[in-house]
């Protein structure tokens, strides 16, 4: 069985290389958008599909240019739109394993509305959120993620918004795949997003990403050697939440409902708190968590299994036709106000 769940044909032998167009990339020197494109180049030949069943659909922004730079099928679509695009061409075409490309701009400001319901209906796709904190194709305008108080171009004074937050977003709209990675730990990035492309379902990924001309070092808390090593949390499926450096340790502990850090070597074993994927309760908590007061995050938030939708189109359509033989379907849809199908 593919990563698509259709049981395509075996893919053949590919390396990264099958993978890289023949178009020249074009961002910005030093752009984190190189190592995600890299990454994900190297991660296709691991989901055993064939080239020619594999699509990249994006809508506007510098993320946007990523079906270019894949050697399969692509579409560089309008922004905000790329989740639609890719709701219906899972439904014509299941037998295609599709990939959204989007950034925090295009995906969470003008597409926030589609991201929302690809989300919910669990649509058989992953998607990639590229999340830079700024508007980087149109050169430097605050961006849904952007923090509060944020000076940019078009917030001389300070952006008074309160910034979105990907993954409690994702959450909150009943995604069934929902994690996070770093651009600059190209290991962690590759397995997780080999993660989400077998997901049956929704896969979203928040990549953080760093736009070195327009908001450099946005997540230096895990660029930096000595924050990363202070303040990043890796989610391991069964294992306690525990970060911080080897000699002082910190355990991550629930004081009713609240998430309090306490030293690891001090706190009992049955009060240390595990991470279990399939608990989406703990998982939102845990999606509003970042220094400084607490650790980041980084890893598979929730994987939950849920029925996927273009399957549920699907087989409505494949019981009309039975309960109704071949070609009555548009019959229906012509036959008046209301119609039913038992």
């Amino acid at each position: 069985m593919s990563a698509t769940g259709t049981g395509a044909a075996e893919a053949p032998r590919y390396t990264k290389k099958d993978f890289e167009s023949d178009q020249d990339v074009r961002w910005c020197p030093g752009c984190g958008d190189y190592a995600v494109l890299s990454a994900v180049q190297k991660s296709m030949p691991d989901l055993g599909i064939p080239r020619e069943n594999i699509v990249f659909i994006s809508g506007i922004g510098c993320s946007s240019r990523f079906p270019y730079y894949m050697n399969t099928y692509g579409f560089h679509t309008i922004h905000g739109r790329a989740p639609a695009i890719a709701t219906g061409l899972r439904v014509a075409r299941p037998d295609l394993k599709v990939f959204v490309v989007t950034g925090d701009g295009d995906g969470l400001s003008i597409g926030g509305n589609h991201m929302l319901h690809v989300l919910r209906r669990n649509v058989n796709l992953t998607i990639l959120l590229f999340n830079n904190r700024i508007y980087g194709l149109t050169k430097g305008q605050y961006s849904p993620t952007s923090e509060q108080g944020k000076i940019t171009k078009s917030t001389p004074m300070g952006s008074a918004d309160r910034p979105v937050n990907p993954i409690a977003f994702a959450l909150g709209c009943g995604a069934t795949f929902v994690a996070r990675t770093v651009d600059r730990h190209i290991a962690h990035m590759e397995e997780t997003i080999k993660r989400a492309a077998a997901h049956r379902g929704t896969g979203f990924v928040e990549i953080l990403q760093n736009c070195n001309v327009y908001n450099d070092l946005a997540w230096n808390v895990l660029y930096d050697k000595e924050q990363r090593l202070a303040h990043e949390m890796k989610l391991e499926h069964g294992k306690p939440l525990v970060f911080g450096p080897v000699d002082a340790r910190q355990a991550l502990i629930m004081d009713g409902v609240k998430p309090v850090v306490a030293p690891a070597k001090e706190t009992p074993p049955d009060r240390l708190w595990i991470h279990d994927e399939s608990n989406l309760n703990a998982a939102k908590i845990l999606a509003d968590l970042f220094a400084p007061d607490y650790p980041v995050p980084v890893g598979v938030f929730a994987a939950v299994s849920a029925p996927v939708y273009e399957e549920i189109v699907l087989d409505q359509e494949q019981r009309a036709i039975a309960d109704k033989g071949v070609g009555e379907i548009a019959k229906l849809l012509k036959s008046g106000d209301t119609w039913k199908i038992e």
